[in-house]
């Protein structure tokens, strides 16, 4: 099986940390070239983690015509432009959650792609892990009753003013980021999308970027849902479900679904408690291979366009009642 060959557009650490390693190990797919906006930038990336080729502009990148698809890890405010102009070159892209900075952005994205007959994905990887579909599988086999509540918090603590999410007119802010997660396993939870939205947020900077923000829901089917993200705050991640009946927890970096780390899903029924240990799964690897066998096959993959498009339908309806 010939490998796809991927090109990564900028020199991100969420490159470098988890897509570069996640590569290596999946099936069928290689990184063969790097680009930054500095030579020795992308140069010193590609040394480091084994890549063969550099370029010091994007443009260089997207021209290879060895290249077959490109991971976007740039800032939210650059995903539409270069992930087109990735189209445009006829590759496919892979790009960085959340897939932009609003529905309509992330809607022309998609409606691009399918008109040069090109994949298009969201890097949204909790979603592959094994343990969050055994939550729902749980939720659908009756484990904790009727659900009637449902929870989800993403904490980053980020102190360095200096990074990209500490500003607006680059897609930062905790919603955008962490939040996008908070949102998504609770519209999957739920498996509707929220009839009523509220939302509260500690806004920081000349420019008011979302610090932390907290939000709820009200679901059509009764089932009600909260949540809290924050850039500044100690870390924390977790999810879960309560219902007539029982209830379920996922903690310990739920959302961030670590390669290489066992989870644990804690069911409470009555007074009944249970563990469903879950063995560790690279979800990064795992959503390489889903895009990397929908690129051969034209398979559909398991984060749909739809999904991605509706969870920042309902991002926008958070910042709206701000």
């Amino acid at each position: 099986m010939k490998p796809i060959r991927f090109g990564i557009l900028g020199a991100a650490r969420i490159a470098e940390n988890r897509l570069v390693p996640s590569m290596r190990d999946a099936a069928g797919a290689e990184f063969v070239a790097v680009a930054s906006r500095s030579l020795e930038k992308a140069q010193a990336f590609a040394e480091k983690n084994a890549i063969a080729q550099a370029y010091g502009r994007y443009e260089e990148l997207l021209a290879d015509p060895t290249i077959d698809a490109i991971y976007n890890p740039l800032p939210v405010s650059m995903h539409e432009e270069w992930s087109i102009r990735a189209a445009d070159a006829g590759k496919a892209v892979l790009c960085e959650k959340p897939l932009s900075g609003t529905a309509d952005s992330a809607q022309h994205m998609f409606d691009a792609f399918r008109d040069r007959k090109i994949l298009l994905s969201e890097a949204l990887m909790f979603r592959y892990h094994p343990m969050v579909q055994k939550v729902l599988q749980l939720i659908q086999e009756g484990a904790i009753g009727r659900s009637t509540i449902m929870h989800a918090v993403f904490n980053a603590s980020i102190d360095d003013e200096t990074n990209i999410r500490y500003y607006k007119e680059l897609g930062g802010g905790a919603l955008l980021d962490v939040g996008s997660y908070c949102v998504s396993v609770l519209r999957y939870l739920a498996g509707e999308e929220p009839s009523t939205v509220q939302a509260s947020a500690e806004l920081t900077g000349a420019d008011g970027v979302d610090l932390n923000m907290a939000g709820c829901f009200r679901f059509p089917s009764g089932v009600v849902a909260h949540f809290g993200c924050g850039i500044g705050t100690q870390f924390h991640c977790a999810y879960g479900a309560d219902g007539t009946e029982g209830r379920l927890l996922v903690d310990g970096a739920g959302m961030a679904a670590w390669p290489g780390h066992n989870f644990v899903i804690k069911h409470w029924r009555g007074t009944d408690y249970t563990e469903y240990p879950i063995a560790a799964a690279d979800s990064y690897k795992l959503m390489i291979e889903d895009f990397c066998q929908s690129l051969r096959t034209g398979a559909p993959m398991l984060l749909t366009e739809k999904d991605s498009v509706n969870n920042l339908r309902v991002i926008d309806r958070l910042f709206a009642a701000l």
